[in-house]
């Protein structure tokens, strides 16, 4: 039973279950089992903070509905692990990786959390990631945190996890779950999953909603899948999105949501397809990196896309301000509404001040930026100008300019792309291959707003093709 679970996909396992060939109950079983083989022993991975005292509780349940004849969705009785940025109602704590918040058994559950819930998903666990979303300090090690220590690669020991997902990134790559849920600000689904051989889709802004996640920014943040396989992350998708009234930005954007994301898993899905190769930052790859980019680009081509080339974007990172000014309104009403002892920005760098030793492995230089040099406002000229500008940088002179001047349906960038969050427009990251020291790297798909469906399209066509992910050599792989 343990080598037909590995690498198991989420068509695979509902035939299984059809077919009474597999139960929710032993699929989360087989998962508990490596968590505790591999993850917390053997290579030690770390990349999962906490078990759900309850997942097998809940397993049992979905079984018991199964076999009654109520199957809630496609994905019913099916494992996943959640990010500890966002909010559960249950007996696991919600505490972005950060010993000051602890304490938070959330009193209510993300909306997110509740679609999942509602769609028989049953939560295996909490991930590991980097502290408060990689927004404490300049010097956060990637994949650290307090209260869960540091993720490790499971391709490479010494490899760079990067992004705040780490955990959700790994504990996926290491088949510990089905699938996972990622948040992003800049980059941590897709920088994540780049760098370790997952896919990871990140929403058009406002398809998924945040209410009940643990923020940085209300301007970038987002929520999204991770997984093995493009096929998965398009299931996943049909849970977790939707109009919810705790969030405004998802408001009014049904009308541009598929019926069913899976529809657009077509093996021919890149024919006819112009897809802009994006360059301009081939200084920043090493030469194998650039192979890898390059192979890729011929599979595209071979599978009947057209590659506009001179298409180059640089790298747009967001401006600091508006991460900064928004940090501290933006968490204190999230600590508002949850019942911890830390009950604004101020206390938790109390908490920090008072356990340095436990807390401040890599101090906090940006809580502190963000509680003593912004004001917490969103009047300040310095926050509204860097907005604006983020958003005509990042759209109009960015992505827009490079879609409608070459006429593109995608752009293709090398690793992971930072102007796809700040924009709010959607990617999905997907892997291409490994260098000679087996660290993974992937290509990233950057569409117009709403432009899942292409890019599901694109991103399947391209792994049915390659099949360019491997398991990673861990000590149990049984």
């Amino acid at each position: 039973m343990r080598h037909k679970l590995l690498e198991l996909t989420a068509v695979k396992a509902r035939s299984m279950f059809e077919n009474s060939e597999l139960s929710s109950h032993q699929l989360v079983s087989y998962y508990l089992d490596r968590v505790a083989r591999i993850d917390q022993a053997g290579p030690r991975l770390n990349s999962v903070l906490e078990i759900n005292p309850d997942a097998l509780i809940i397993a049992d349940a979905m079984d018991r509905e199964r076999g009654s004849g109520r199957v809630r969705s496609p994905l019913h009785g099916m494992p996943i692990l959640i990010k500890d940025n966002i909010n559960t109602a249950d007996k696991l704590r919600t505490s972005a990786g950060s010993l000051a918040l602890a304490d938070n058994f959330a009193p209510y559950d993300a909306s997110i959390i509740s679609r999942i819930r509602d769609a028989g998903l049953v939560i295996l666990g909490k991930t590991n990631m980097t502290e408060f979303a990689n927004y404490m300090s300049s010097r956060m090690k990637n994949g650290y945190s307090s209260r869960g220590g540091q993720v490790l690669h499971a391709y490479n020991e010494g490899g760079e996890v990067w992004g705040s997902s780490t955990g959700s990134a790994v504990a996926v790559a290491a088949n510990l779950c089905l699938f996972s849920i990622g948040t992003e600000t800049n980059g941590s689904i897709l920088g994540p999953s780049n760098k370790n051989s997952t896919v990871g889709i990140k929403p058009t802004q406002g398809l998924v909603s945040r209410h009940g996640i643990i923020p940085i920014c209300t301007a970038l943040d987002t929520a999204g899948p991770m997984a093995r396989t493009v096929s998965d992350c398009a299931a996943l998708m049909n849970v977790i999105v939707g109009e919810d009234l705790n969030d405004p930005a998802t408001w009014g954007h049904s009308r541009n949501i598929p019926a069913d994301y899976t529809d657009f898993l077509q093996k021919d899905g890149l024919q006819g397809l112009r897809i802009g190769v994006n360059r301009a930052y081939y200084d920043q790859l090493t030469g194998q990196e650039i192979d890898l980019i390059e192979q890729a680009c011929e599979v595209l081509a071979d599978q009947g896309a057209f590659l506009v080339q001179d298409t180059n974007l640089d790298k747009f990172r967001c401006d600091e301000p508006i991460l900064l000014y928004e940090f501290q309104k933006c968490l204190n009403y999230y600590l508002s509404t949850v019942n911890t002892k830390c009950r604004s920005l101020a206390d938790i760098i109390k908490f920090y001040m008072d356990h340095p030793v436990e807390g401040l492995k890599y101090g906090m230089d940006i809580l502190l930026d963000a509680q003593l040099k912004a004001s917490g406002n969103c009047h300040d000229p310095q926050y509204l100008s860097g907005r604006l500008e983020a958003i005509q940088v990042s759209r109009q002179e960015g992505l827009d300019r490079v879609f409608e001047e070459n006429s593109l349906d995608l752009l293709a960038c090398p690793g992971s792309a930072d102007f796809a969050p700040v924009s709010g427009y959607p990617g999905i990251n997907l892997p291409v291959g490994y260098d000679a020291g087996n660290n993974p790297f992937g290509l990233t798909f950057v569409g117009r707003p709403y432009a899942e469906p292409v890019l599901i399209k694109a991103a399947y066509a391209y792994e049915q093709v390659s099949q360019m992910r491997k398991l990673p050599p861990l000590e149990e792989t049984s």
